[in-house]
C-alpha cells in the first residue's frame, strides 16, 4: 500500500476542518431557511465550485432571504438589484461622469455599479431586458467589466445569485442561452413542506425573529474553494460525467430519444460544472472523494439550463426533467 506523503496529510487535515466549518455554515442558514436542505445544498455547492446560482420558483419562497442570509453567513460582502424592465446596464456596472475640480479642470471619474460587490443579489432576473441581463455577462465570466474602454477588477470572491420567476408568468423575459450556461447551476425552489411551512409560520410572525452570524470569513471561504479543486476524482467518476454529457447531445454518440427530442445539448461547460459541483458535494457531505451518486444528483441542475427540447418533444409531453431521467440511466 503507498505511503501517504507530509503535503497530503496536510490536506487531508485542511479539508477535514473545512468540511467541518462548512456543516457549521449549514445549520446556520438553516435556522432562517426552514424545509430547503437540498436547496441550500445546492446553493452552497455552486458557490464552493466558484461559480453561479440561477434560484428558479414562484414568489414568496424565500428565494431572495437565502441569498442574503448567505451573505451574512459566508461573511460576504453583499448588494442587491430589483430587476426591472427599465433597468439598465450602466445601473448593474457602473458609469463615467463628468467632474469639474476648483482649478476649473475636467475629467472622468468612475462610479461603480451594485456589480462591484462579493455576493451580487440579481433578484427577479429575467423582469430585465435581455440587453440588462447581458450586462451581467462579462463579470460573470471574467470577473471584470469594461467602461469607456476601462477595465474595472471585481473584488474576490465574486458570485451572483439570480431570481427567476417561471417563464410562464406575466411580465418576464427568457434569458439568453450565452448567460445562462454561465451559471453553474439552476436550483428550482419548491413549496416548503406541511411541517417546515408550520416552523416558518410561527418563526416569521412573532415578536422577533432569528439571526445568523458569519460563520466563515470570505478568505476561510476562498480557502475551502481552492481545496475543492484539490479533490481527486476516479475515473469511473469522470467516465461517467463525459459520457452523460456527450450523449445528451443530438449526435452519433446520442441515443435515439435525444437525436429525435432534444434541439441542443450542454456544452463543454457543463462537463465541468459537473466535476467541480461533485467534488463541492463530497466535501459539504464530508467525504474526500465524490462517488456517482454526486454526479447523479447534479444532473438537473446542472442540464436544466443548458438543454432544450424540439417544439414536437414539448407538443408531445416530453420535458427537460423527464429527458435528464433517461439520461441518469447512463451512470447508473
Amino acid at each position: 500500500m503507498p505511503s501517504i506523503s507530509e503535503a497530503d496529510r496536510q490536506i487531508v487535515a485542511e479539508l477535514e476542518t473545512a468540511a467541518g466549518r462548512l456543516e457549521q455554515a449549514k445549520a446556520a442558514i438553516g435556522k432562517v431557511i426552514f424545509g430547503q436542505d437540498l436547496v441550500v445544498e445546492q446553493v452552497l455547492t455552486a458557490i464552493l465550485g466558484g461559480g453561479h446560482a440561477l434560484l428558479v420558483g414562484a414568489p414568496g419562497l424565500a428565494k431572495t432571504k437565502l441569498a442574503t442570509t448567505l451573505g451574512r453567513v459566508l461573511g460576504l460582502a453583499e448588494k442587491r438589484v430589483q430587476f426591472t424592465p427599465d433597468l439598465m446596464p450602466a445601473d448593474i456596472v457602473g458609469s463615467e461622469v463628468l467632474e469639474e475640480s476648483e482649478a476649473g479642470r475636467r475629467q472622468f471619474r468612475f462610479l461603480p455599479g451594485p456589480v462591484f460587490c462579493q455576493l451580487l443579489m440579481a433578484d427577479e432576473i429575467n423582469r430585465a431586458s435581455p440587453r440588462t441581463q447581458s450586462a451581467l455577462l462579462q463579470a460573470m465570466q471574467e470577473h471584470h467589466v469594461t467602461v469607456a474602454g476601462l477595465r474595472h477588477d471585481l473584488p474576490r470572491p465574486f458570485h451572483v445569485l439570480a431570481t427567476q420567476n417561471p417563464i410562464e408568468q406575466e411580465g418576464t423575459y427568457p434569458l439568453p442561452e450565452a448567460q445562462l450556461d454561465r451559471f453553474l447551476l439552476q436550483i428550482n425552489v419548491p413549496y416548503p413542506s406541511l411541517e417546515a411551512e408550520r416552523r416558518m409560520l410561527f418563526a416569521t410572525t412573532g415578536a422577533a425573529e432569528e439571526a445568523v452570524d458569519a460563520t466563515l470569513s470570505s478568505g476561510e471561504l476562498m480557502q475551502a474553494q481552492r481545496l475543492t479543486r484539490l479533490i481527486p476524482v476516479g475515473e469511473q467518476v469522470a467516465d461517467a460525467i463525459l459520457r452523460v454529457v456527450r450523449a445528451a447531445r443530438p449526435g452519433p454518440e446520442a441515443d435515439e430519444f435525444v437525436n429525435a427530442n432534444v434541439a441542443w445539448g450542454p456544452s463543454p461547460r457543463a462537463s465541468q460544472a459537473l466535476m467541480l459541483g461533485a467534488r463541492a458535494r463530497a466535501l459539504l457531505q464530508g467525504r474526500l472523494s465524490p462517488s456517482l451518486d454526486d454526479v447523479m444528483a447534479l444532473l438537473g441542475p446542472v442540464f436544466r439550463h443548458r438543454m432544450a427540447l424540439t417544439f414536437s418533444a414539448r407538443a408531445e409531453g416530453h420535458t427537460i426533467d423527464s429527458a435528464i431521467e433517461r439520461l441518469s440511466r447512463l451512470i447508473a
